[in-house]
Formats: C-alpha cells, structure tokens, sequence
C-alpha cells in the first residue's frame, strides 16, 4: 500500500494517476462519477475507501466525503455492512426521472429558444457531427457526453442555472442505462432524425413543435430504457 502523505495539499499531485491540485473531495467525485456514467463500475458493485485512496493517491478523508456526495447525487447507496455500492435503479425508478427530464427539459428549452444565437446552432451542429460518428464506430464511452453538450447548448440561453444543474444530475443518473439501451438496440438512426429534427425546429424558433418533439423524444427513450432493464433483469 502507498505511503499516505501527512497533509491533503501534498496529495494533490499531477504525475501518475494522481488527482490535479483542486478540491480533493471534488476531484475523487468526478473521477467517480465519470467511472459510474461510463460503465467502468457497474450497478452493485462495491466502492472500496482504501481501494480508491490507493489509486488515486489520496487520503481516505476525501475519498469519504466524495462518497458522500455521490449518495446525494442518487449515484451510489451507503449501504451497512457493505459500504458504498453502486446504485441500481429499478425500471420505475427510470421511468420516473425520464418523466421528471421531460418536464424540466421542455422548460428550460422553451425559455432558451428565443435567445439562441447562430454561433450557438452551430456549436450544436458541430457535437451533432461528433456525435453521430461516435455512434457510427461504437465509441460508447462518449455518447452521454456529447449527448448532454448538444442538449446544453440549446437549452443554455434559458438563464436557469438551477434548472440546468438539477438536468445535469438526472442525465448522470440515467445516462449508463441510455448508452447501454442504445449499444443493444441499435437505435441510431432514430436518435440521429430526432436530433436533427429538433435543432432545425430550434433554428426555424418553433418553440411548440420544437418542445414537442422533445417531449416525445425524452419519454420514448424512457419507455424504452423501462422495458429494456425489465426484460434483462428477469
């Protein structure tokens, strides 16, 4: 086991995987969370403090309050006897933040549409084209990502941080059973048209179809995701 340093500041190391000089507990959730979202942890597995402490050479001090954090985000469950593990959802559970995305996300898109820019049309036309050739060479790891920024692109002239953090949260929570929903059923080209179809409806300013087809769009890949977990966990 490494030798743990005497004070936080001399953790924050930038050589091997070593965690950047920043807030400790800050860097370990995100280098979680990204581990989460990505699939490289599973649902179910177990979280080990000194594990974690140990790659990324830190403290256990940070590794426990970013746990914390985490549990708060939905993402993990402390569990007794057990520790930290990795948060299932159950297929309701799925539905209902997929319902709770449709409401907040046509929203915030109403409010931002009239407000875009063409710099940002084309910043989202841009993670579109990114996006649709991560799709076509199965690049898994950066559907969610590139999926949120053409999303938070359109919505981002709505001016409701609060709104956008709370989004944020809801896609990290469901974002590794989309992209694993999306690798197995193929859906791509049902992704792409809607896509399209949306920021041409944004282009065009057509606020009530553009959050329409969000709408429908965010609760056909809800119900989709539903009876994907139901039928792989029976």
């Amino acid at each position: 086991m490494a030798t743990k340093p005497k004070v936080e500041e001399e953790e924050a190391r930038n050589s091997g995987n070593g965690i950047p000089r920043m807030s400790l507990a800050s860097a370990v959730a995100d280098k979680l969370r990204a581990m989460i979202i990505h699939g490289d942890v599973q649902e179910g597995e177990q979280l080990r403090q000194d594990a974690i402490a140990a790659d990324f050479q830190v403290s256990r001090i940070p590794v426990r309050e970013a746990l914390r954090q985490l549990e708060a985000e939905g993402l993990i469950k402390i569990v007794a006897h057990r520790g930290a593990v990795v948060s299932a959802l159950s297929a309701d559970e799925i539905e209902e933040l997929f319902d709770i995305r449709a409401l907040l996300e046509c929203e915030v898109l109403r409010a931002s549409i009239p407000h875009l820019t063409e710099a940002d049309f084309k910043e989202a036309e841009s993670i579109l084209d990114t996006y649709e050739k991560a799709l076509w060479m199965k690049e898994v790891g950066t559907w969610g990502r590139l999926n949120w920024q053409f999303h938070s692109v359109l919505y981002s002239r709505a001016n409701r941080p609060h709104f956008m953090q709370i989004i944020k949260m809801i896609n990290n929570n469901g974002d590794r059973y989309t992209r694993l929903q999306l690798y197995l059923t193929q859906a791509f080209e049902r992704a792409k048209q809607e896509h399209r179809q949306l920021l041409e409806l944004c282009r065009k300013r057509d606020t009530a179809a553009a959050s329409g087809l969000l709408e429908r769009h965010i609760h056909n890949a809800g119900r989709m995701l539903k009876e994907f977990v139901k039928e792989h966990r029976k």
